[in-house]
């Protein structure tokens, strides 16, 4: 037990984790004499639609030291991230629950997300969710927030993580297969990153999407946008390589093994969707963020035919297992998405709107 907190003439011994005085929690007193910090039970929540967050201005620089760091976290052994259960109203959508704690970086909660693919025909995005963040010391949820901007913003940066470690330093070429949200965020975070990028080459199903892509893309970054009719223009010769498709269970993958340079970096965000079988035992190295989770999907019917699996991204970042080790090698890092990236970008997030007192205030 803990120490005996004042509040008027009663003295109340309560756990030092929580330090707060009975009374106080039940709100017969708010004595002045009381030692406790009521501030630290909450009676309201924070909440942020994406408007707010987007308003903070939060860096793609920003988002990539915060998952680099919690990668290293994760390496210590120091998380909990386990796999997201899920449930699927329709054929390929789903809605997953994705918890994840990280004790250094003070972060806790849950992104509950879902992925229809049949939504942008109804003028609706991909992604859609929430975001719960809790505080560490007390478990109460902080905040609520929008997690489609999360979302996108830190696949980037966990691509971008992994081309630090697994691409060529003088990239100059990048492939993008889905001209979506994430093909957006995943250029983005490759710009910081590999310095010397010099041209896209975008391919997606829909001349529209690859028209806007390339009309948006070009405008925004100092780059040559290059629309091209098939995947294999997209990824020949391309020093790196993501696929941001759907994830569908009904697999028609396209990409063969000898489109993939040697030298190259590939970023699966859809699974195996896109790249057959052959395609990925063609590489030299084979990395996911997560075996664990990588292990769940395959109990689900994903990933039945791929190689060993090289290393974990947080064993690269560490140091515990090599990157690359020659600009010969073809290495792919399949990134299934884990909750320790949202969750170390939530905190990011919360702390720069309390500091810009942005959001709204709600009561529990």
């Amino acid at each position: 037990m803990g120490k005996g907190l004042i509040c008027g003439e009663e003295a109340v011994t309560m756990p030092d984790s929580l330090g707060v005085c009975l009374k106080c929690i039940r709100g017969k007193m708010r004595s002045s004499k009381c030692e406790a910090d009521v501030n630290m039970l909450k009676d309201e929540i924070l909440y942020l639609s994406k408007a707010d967050i987007e308003r903070l201005d939060i860096s793609m620089e920003e988002i990539i030291s915060v998952v680099e760091q919690a990668f290293r976290e994760k390496a210590k052994g120091e998380v909990e991230v386990p796999p997201k259960p899920g449930i699927h109203p329709q054929k390929d959508a789903f809605i997953h629950a994705m918890p994840a704690y990280l004790p250094n970086m003070k972060a806790a909660g849950v992104k509950w997300v879902s992925g229809f693919p049949k939504n942008p025909e109804r003028g609706l995005p991909y992604i859609s969710g929430l975001l719960v963040l809790n505080d560490v010391e007390t478990g109460f949820p902080l905040c609520v927030m929008d997690c489609t901007w999360i979302t996108a913003k830190r696949t980037g940066a966990a691509t971008a993580v992994a081309a630090k470690y697994l691409a060529k330093e003088d990239s100059k070429t990048f492939g993008v297969l889905g001209c979506g949200v994430q093909g957006r965020s995943n250029l983005e975070a490759l710009l910081v990153v590999c310095k010397e990028l010099e041209e896209v080459r975008a391919y997606d199903v829909s001349a529209e999407n690859l028209q806007k892509y390339v009309e948006e893309m070009t405008a925004k970054h100092e780059l040559r946008i290059v629309p091209v009719d098939s995947p294999r223009k997209a990824v020949e010769n391309c020093d790196v390589v993501v696929t941001a498709g759907p994830i569908l269970r009904q697999l028609s993958p396209v990409i063969e093994a000898p489109w993939f340079k040697h030298g190259g970096f590939a970023c699966p965000l859809d699974f195996d969707s896109y790249w057959k079988p052959k395609a990925m035992r063609s590489m030299d190295k084979f990395c996911t963020d997560d075996r664990e989770q990588l292990k769940y999907y395959r109990q689900q019917g994903y990933f039945q035919d791929i190689p060993r699996v090289y290393a974990e991204l947080s064993e690269v970042v560490s140091g515990e297992k090599f990157g690359r080790e020659n600009p010969e090698e073809r290495i792919m890092a399949m990134h299934l998405g884990l909750a320790i990236e949202d969750m170390a970008t939530a905190v990011l997030v919360y702390k720069k709107a309390k500091e810009k007192n942005v959001g709204i205030k709600l009561p529990l």
